[in-house]
């Protein structure tokens, strides 16, 4: 069985452990991987229940906050169900679905009854195509979705069908087994895709330069620990500066410098609120090495010191 990871955060180092406090183990949230172990016949996906007993590493704390570096769609057929995702909590009911995306910091409540279908994917298991035309990474859309009564139809019978192909291991050789999966399941996050675009009310999947803004949001999640810089991006990218404010602003209705500082603040959250490292090393694994530049930028964000903001959740 795979040994979870404990992060230090985007872009740092890692290392292995198991610690059990559910604060990463002292300095990092710890992050979980996709249990290929657990999936038929290794697939990178699994599809089935929700139910007690059921988890994707047997040392994962679900009642406590920790991160995966898979996908996760919860279907729900009971509710309702609290869960925290990035420091807001969701109230999901019967027909309501959550998306948690790779690297969001999570936890169940263990007070909520979780019933429905959960589905988890694996990333590389779709091809980059399908992967920006269901939108897999957008953090810009919200986790929560309340599909009307078709939709619900729809998505629903999307994820029925998909559950019988993952189940059906027997059938065909692996190779088309997989295939069959993957067809099936790019056209349930399809569905998926545009309710979430649907939610947000931007109507901005389809803007022209969403690829554009996709690799830009890719570089971005890569980069931010250590290049705030829009122009570093732009050149990294082949882009000139206007083009990718354009494709940007079109995408989230934001800058590419508002965009850059909006996820490096959510990084250091996460770290402030849910690990033990001083404040200064915060600052240093979001890319200021000098603590005061790191206070100081916070506060601009939050109105709030990192001392205030980690007090405050303690």
């Amino acid at each position: 069985m795979a040994d979870e990871n404990i992060h230090n955060g985007g872009g740092g180092r890692s290392a292995h452990g198991k610690g059990g406090d559910g604060k990463g183990g002292g300095d990092g949230i710890r992050t979980f991987p996709f249990p290929v172990d657990l999936s038929l016949l290794g697939v990178g996906m699994q599809v089935g229940p929700m139910g007690a007993g059921r988890t994707w590493h047997a040392h994962a704390p679900l009642h406590r906050v920790h991160r995966i570096d898979f996908h996760i769609v919860m279907l729900f057929t009971g509710g309702p169900v609290r869960h925290m995702i990035d420091f807001a909590e969701y109230e999901a009911s019967a027909g309501d679905l959550l998306w948690i995306r790779p690297g969001q910091v999570h936890r169940f409540a263990p007070e909520s009854e979780y019933r429905g279908t959960v589905l988890t994917m694996q990333p590389g298991f779709l091809p980059r195509a399908t992967v920006e035309a269901t939108g897999l990474y957008r953090y810009d859309l919200p986790p929560l979705l309340h599909p009307d009564e078709a939709r619900l139809a729809g998505l629903t019978a999307a994820l029925d069908q998909l559950r019988r192909e993952y189940e059906d291991a027997a059938t065909l050789p692996l190779s088309l087994h997989t295939a069959v999966l993957r067809h099936t399941l790019s056209a349930f996050l399809l569905r998926l895709a545009h309710l979430a675009a649907g939610s947000a009310r931007e109507g901005r999947a389809d803007a022209p330069g969403d690829t554009t803004f996709t690799l830009f949001r890719n570089a971005v999640e890569r980069g931010f620990a250590t290049n705030h810089s829009v122009s570093a991006y732009a050149d990294a990218l082949g882009y000139s500066r206007r083009t990718l404010v354009r494709a940007v602003r079109a995408a989230t209705g934001e800058t590419p410098k508002g965009f850059i500082d909006k996820r490096v603040v959510l990084e250091a959250k996460r770290l402030l609120a849910h690990t033990e490292m001083p404040i200064g090393r915060v600052g240093a694994a979001v890319g200021f090495p000098d603590a005061a530049n790191f206070s100081k930028f916070f506060q601009q964000h939050t109105d709030q010191t990192p001392a205030a903001f980690r007090a405050e959740l303690r």
